[in-house]
């Protein structure tokens, strides 16, 4: 195997790891989208749960948050004195919009839930589920 096939192959599994855990978040009742974005973003993993039908312009506010997100998580001037970002949320009226970055692979893990979802839960469970995940 060259050099790009090892590459290949290991963005096919971490692809693969992604959908999984964004899965297994989705079977929360709470959560209506779950989805890894890359560096240019793109979504790469996760989606809407299924059967679930977005709300008019889900997109659109998705990709808008995003950019807020992605603007907002590469600024470190903070980190030193108050440590990295952990986790960035949006609640409105209805939806919670919930973004966490992956520094290490330059990644976010984007959630949208009910209006009603207790953020700090969801923190816990996006913990939980992606430890071990870079």
């Amino acid at each position: 195997m060259n050099v790009y096939s090892n590459l290949l192959s290991e963005n096919i599994h971490s692809i693969e790891l992604y959908n999984k855990k964004c899965s297994e978040l989705l079977t929360e009742s709470e959560i209506r989208f779950a989805g890894i974005v890359d560096k240019e973003g793109q979504l790469i993993a996760g989606g809407f749960k299924e059967g679930i039908i977005p709300y008019e312009g889900d997109e659109t506010r998705l990709q808008s948050f995003l950019e807020f997100v992605s603007n907002f998580s590469i600024r470190k001037e903070y980190d030193k004195s108050l440590g990295p970002i952990n986790y960035l949320a949006a609640r409105r009226d209805k939806a919670v919009l919930v973004s966490f970055p992956f520094p290490i692979t330059k990644i976010l893990l984007l959630i949208s839930a009910e209006p009603f979802a207790n953020i700090e839960n969801l923190a816990k469970k996006v913990v939980k589920i992606f430890t071990n995940v870079n």
